[in-house]
């Protein structure tokens, strides 16, 4: 018996529609996977730098600071670390954008949204990732961390 099909549901099942699209896929993976490694590290780094502070945020918190200041010193640290590096990134992808066009046949360097989005993208994901820690250092006991 013949099952109609639509023209799409035949091209999702034809294997040289697969191999072309299966790149794409690993890619969208891989992309993935950098950026959940990326929220890893941002957040290791914010974390071991509160704790090495630790004592010195115990000093403020004892001399007066309130919390939302020690929120606020957190969090610019760790945004200023990652605009920094995002600005390096932007200037290298650009960099490399304008090399891998004159490589490849007939293809234009990327316009400057997907650039602005991975950015913006990064830097939420800076603040959440840098919230956890700042929201840690807003509650150390001044009594434990100098001792």
């Amino acid at each position: 018996m013949i099952q109609p099909q639509s023209l799409e549901q035949i091209a999702n099942q034809s294997p040289s529609v697969f191999l072309r699209r299966y790149p794409s896929y690993m890619i969208g993976s891989f992309a993935a996977l950098a950026l959940i490694l990326a929220v890893v590290g941002l957040y290791g780094l914010i974390s071991h730098m509160v704790l090495q502070r630790t004592r010195e945020i115990g000093i403020r918190v004892a001399l007066g600071a309130q919390r939302r200041d020690i929120l606020r010193m957190v969090l610019r640290q760790g945004i200023l670390a990652t605009v920094a590096g995002v600005a390096v990134g932007i200037v290298a992808a650009l960099a490399l954008t304008r090399l891998l066009s004159s490589l490849l046949f007939a293809s234009r360097p990327a316009t400057g949204l997907p650039f602005l989005s991975v950015a913006v993208l990064l830097v939420v994901v800076a603040v959440v990732a840098c919230s956890i820690p700042a929201r840690r250092a807003t509650r150390v006991d001044p009594i434990v961390a100098l001792r």
